[in-house]
C-alpha cells in the first residue's frame, strides 16, 4: 500500500543553501571546519567528563548525553550537505528524506526534554544543595534520561505516522539543505491543512511549552540565587548563564520555525542551519569557556597526559 502511495515520487531534490558556485565553495570550507569543530568539541567534553573523576556528578552525566545528541543532530544532514556542494543535482531518496525528518524530530524532541532535565538538576543543586546527591540519585537520572528519549521518540513517530500516508506526485523540490517537515508537507498532492495543524500542535507546542517551563524554572533559580551570599552566587550565576545561553540558542529558532511553520520567510533556512549546525558547535564552547570546573578538568587532564609522557621517556 505504501508503494502505491509513493510510486510517483521516489526521490526529492534539495536546493541547498545557494545556487552560486562561488558561495558553495565558501560554504564547503566553512561547514567542513564547523562540522570538524562540532565533533572535536563534543568529543572533548565526553573524554573529559569520562576520565576526570571530579566531574562524575549528575550535571555532567546529563551534559555528556547532550553532547552525544548534538553530535548525532549535526550528523544527520551536515555531511550530505557538505558533499552536495560539489553535486549539480542534489537528490535524496524517499526513505532518506523520511529518515532525516524522523531523526531530526527524535533528537530535537529528546534534546528539549534533556534541557528540562538539566534545569531540574540546576534547581536542586542551587535551591536544595544539602540534599542534591540524595535527590539526584542514579535512579532519577536514568529516569529523566529515558523519559527524554521516550518523548523524542513519541514526538517523532506521531508525525511520521501521518506523513507515511501522504501521496507525492510532484513537484519534488525541497528548498533547503535537508528534508524539513513543513517543507515536505507542502509537496503532498492533497489538502494538508489538518496535518499542518498537527505540526503546529506537536512540534510548535512542544518547543513553546518546554521553553516556557525552562523560563519559569530559571526565573525561580535566579530569584533564589539573588538572596544568597556573593561567593556562592557568583558560581551559580556562571553555571546558570551557560545553561540559559544554550536554551535560548536552541529554542529560539525552533519556536520560530515550528510555531509559524508554513510562513514564506527565507529566514527559516538560516535558522535551520543555526539549530542543526551552529548550536551543536556552540554548546561545547559555552560549557567549557564559561565553566570553571570543566576548564580546570581539561587543564588537569592535559597536565596528567604530559606527566605520563615524561614518565615513559
Amino acid at each position: 500500500m505504501e508503494k502505491v502511495n509513493h510510486s510517483v515520487v521516489s526521490e526529492f531534490i534539495l536546493l541547498g543553501l545557494s545556487q552560486s558556485q562561488n558561495l558553495q565553495i565558501l560554504f564547503f570550507l566553512v561547514f567542513s571546519v564547523v562540522y570538524v569543530g562540532i565533533l572535536l568539541g563534543n568529543i572533548l567534553i565526553l573524554v573529559t567528563v569520562t576520565f576526570v573523576s571530579c566531574l562524575h556528578t549528575p550535571m555532567y552525566f546529563l551534559l555528556i548525553n547532550l553532547s552525544c545528541i548534538d553530535m548525532i543532530l549535526a550528523s544527520f544532514a551536515t555531511p550530505k550537505m557538505i558533499v552536495d556542494f560539489f553535486r549539480e543535482q542534489k537528490t535524496i531518496s524517499w526513505w532518506g528524506c523520511y529518515s532525516q525528518m524522523f531523526f531530526m524530530h527524535l533528537l530535537g524532541g529528546s534534546e528539549m526534554m534533556l534541557l528540562v532535565a538539566m534545569a531540574i538538576d540546576r534547581y536542586v543543586a542551587i535551591c536544595k544543595p544539602l540534599h542534591y546527591m540524595t535527590i539526584m540519585n542514579p535512579r532519577l537520572l536514568i529516569g529523566l534520561l529515558l523519559s527524554s528519549y521516550a518523548v523524542g521518540f513519541v514526538h517523532s513517530s506521531s508525525q511520521m505516522a501521518f506523513m507515511l500516508t501522504l501521496p507525492f506526485c510532484g513537484p519534488n523540490v525541497v528548498d533547503s539543505f535537508f528534508c524539513d517537515l513543513p517543507l515536505v508537507i507542502k509537496l503532498a498532492c492533497q489538502d494538508t491543512y489538518l496535518l499542518q495543524l498537527l505540526v503546529i500542535a506537536d512540534s510548535g507546542l512542544l518547543s513553546l511549552v518546554c521553553f516556557l517551563l525552562l523560563l519559569v524554572s530559571y526565573t525561580v533559580i535566579i530569584y533564589s540565587v539573588r538572596h544568597r551570599a556573593a561567593s556562592g552566587s557568583s558560581k551559580a550565576f556562571s553555571t546558570l548563564s551557560a545553561h540559559i545561553t544554550v536554551v535560548t540558542l536552541f529554542f529560539a529558532p525552533c519556536i520560530f520555525i515550528y510555531v509559524w511553520p508554513f510562513s514564506q520567510y527565507s529566514l527559516d533556512k538560516i535558522l535551520s542551519v543555526f539549530y542543526t549546525i551552529f548550536t551543536p558547535l556552540l554548546n561545547p564552547i559555552i560549557y567549557t569557556l564559561r565553566n570553571q570546573e570543566v576548564k580546570a578538568a581539561i587543564k588537569k587532564m592535559r597536565t596528567k597526559h604530559r606527566n605520563s609522557k615524561h614518565t615513559f621517556r
